[in-house]
């Protein structure tokens, strides 16, 4: 189990005198009483500056200057709301009553899109040049790589390196024997899963008649999929579950509780994963988002009852790899011998 702070039960002694004004919340326009107010203006500043600039540079379409506009306005945005996550980070740890002291999963995440877009952009252009498809398998490795690492970065930035939470806390222990036992265990709930999935699945298929595409689709071809089972079945669930288990889910038992946290660890991994959805209408869109997010809460408790169950995220790590590898795996062998899946 991850082990969570108790609360206090000491009584407040009465003190002289008026009391103490509250300390502004991250959405309260002021300076006055915070404990990092240059960070605070900083995060706020180059957010709306960065929004901005994005805004500007969709509107002036695929010219030059628009793509300029676009990286400063990732580049500011980036800044933004990492500073504003280090400036709530700060704010927690100076309030004495806060269990978690770190900065919310979900601003941590926020924060990691635009890096995320950044990066990419920046690793297309060195791809295109050597004529590697960006949405082909390597260029889809690239951005799951870069999505990975910068997961582990900010964390390592805005919690580890700040004391709000350890890797150990967080359950990432060196990788040896027992992690190896974890990883196989929560291999062996992968089965379970995909049954429990797949009934799922079909209800929503008949409730919703679209036919979700995968992000690392078939290739048809077995250096395609090779790369495709690297991307998905290995580095996409280490980043992933360093995000959703071993960060989100351990800030918020503390916080909230294993009960809560577990809902809400399973709630945000599965909206996460439609945030991107797109469809030929808006009724399709919003079809394939529903049998998105719903299809993936039944994964989405396992991974987060197991990491808190072996207090290790190495079992999740061996379920989520296990859980994508053989999806992958159907998906070719469907593709190849020209099955359309439903």
């Amino acid at each position: 189990m991850i082990p969570s702070e108790p609360r206090s039960t000491d009584p407040v002694e009465p003190t002289d005198g008026p009391p103490a004004p509250a300390r502004p919340g991250a959405s309260t326009f002021t300076i006055e009483g915070r404990a990092a107010p240059a960070l605070f203006v900083v995060g706020w500043l180059a957010t709306l500056i960065g929004f901005g600039a994005i805004f500007v540079a969709l509107l002036a379409g695929g010219t030059a200057g628009a793509a300029v506009l676009l990286a400063a306005g990732l580049a500011l945005l980036s800044i933004g709301l990492v500073s504003g996550a280090g400036a709530q980070g700060i704010e927690r740890r100076s309030r004495a009553q806060q269990l978690y002291k770190g900065p919310s999963p979900i601003l941590v995440f926020v924060a990691s899109v635009p890096v995320s877009l950044l990066a990419v952009l920046v690793i297309a252009i060195p791809l295109t040049v050597v004529g590697i498809a960006v949405d082909g398998p390597v260029g889809r490795l690239a951005s799951v790589s870069v999505q990975a690492v910068i997961y582990a970065g900010l964390i390592r930035l805005l919690v580890v390196d700040t004391g709000a939470l350890s890797w150990a806390e967080m359950g990432l222990r060196r990788f040896d024997r027992r992690a190896l036992g974890d990883l196989a265990s929560g291999a062996l709930w992968a089965g379970p899963v995909i049954l429990l999935t797949i009934p799922v699945a079909a209800i929503l298929s008949q409730i919703f008649p679209v036919t979700p595409v995968s992000p690392l689709p078939p290739t048809g071809e077995a250096v395609g999929f090779a790369i495709h089972l690297l991307a998905g079945a290995v580095i996409a669930p280490v980043g992933e579950e360093l995000l959703f288990r071993a960060f989100a889910t351990t800030a918020w038992a503390r916080s909230l509780g294993y009960r809560r946290a577990l809902i809400r660890g399973a709630l945000f991994f599965a909206l996460v994963h439609v945030l991107t959805i797109s469809g030929a209408s808006a009724g399709e869109a919003f079809s394939l988002a529903i049998v998105g997010f719903a299809s993936r809460v039944p994964v989405a408790l396992a991974l987060g009852w197991l990491f808190l169950k072996r207090g290790s995220v190495w079992a999740p790590i061996g379920l989520h790899a296990t859980f994508n590898g053989v999806l992958l795996a159907l998906g070719e062998l469907a593709a190849r011998n020209g099955v359309v899946p439903s």
